[in-house]
């Protein structure tokens, strides 16, 4: 069974974009929409701030990489139908982007953090896996932080998204 398929999804939407002084680095805070779980995602400096602009609703002066994005997939006629975060594997988050064009559904890999920008900026919804969830969500930022093992600042960058 695809573990992408619609029943095996969770809705997500970002709560909040913090930083991370110890590895200068910001981290996405993903919450369930119908529920009180979080996912925090560690990302580069770079999409945290464009994912932080857009849940602001700032327009950058010129475009982002995640604007041209958009821009390519609206002048194309491709919609974004949704963002899935899929999987980790050894701290490292993956995800899909499911675009449709013209009856033709193709899927592309993404880094969680490109993924969450562009849903943003197309207003295509979020999810994420149940396993993923189970794996790495909690109920609150205090309680997940306990589940993590010790980390240092090598581990936490290879986490970015």
């Amino acid at each position: 069974m695809n573990s992408t398929t619609l029943d095996n999804l969770i809705p997500l939407e970002v709560q909040e974009v913090v930083e991370d002084k110890q590895t200068d680095t910001q981290i996405v805070v993903l919450r369930h929409r119908d529920g009180a779980e979080i996912l925090p995602i560690w990302v580069g400096n770079a999409e945290g701030i464009a994912i932080r602009l857009s849940l602001a609703g700032i327009a950058p002066p010129r475009p982002m990489s995640h604007d041209l994005m958009r821009n390519f997939a609206e002048h194309f006629n491709v919609k974004v139908e949704r963002v899935v975060v899929t999987s980790v594997k050894q701290n490292t988050y993956y995800s899909q982007i499911h675009l449709s064009n013209r009856g033709t559904d193709q899927i592309l890999d993404a880094r969680p953090s490109d993924a969450i920008a562009l849903a943003m900026r197309t207003h295509s919804p979020m999810f994420v896996t149940r396993e993923v969830l189970a794996e790495r969500g909690a109920t609150s930022w205090e309680s997940w932080q306990q589940r993590l093992p010790p980390q240092t600042s090598d581990d936490a960058k290879q986490e970015q998204g």
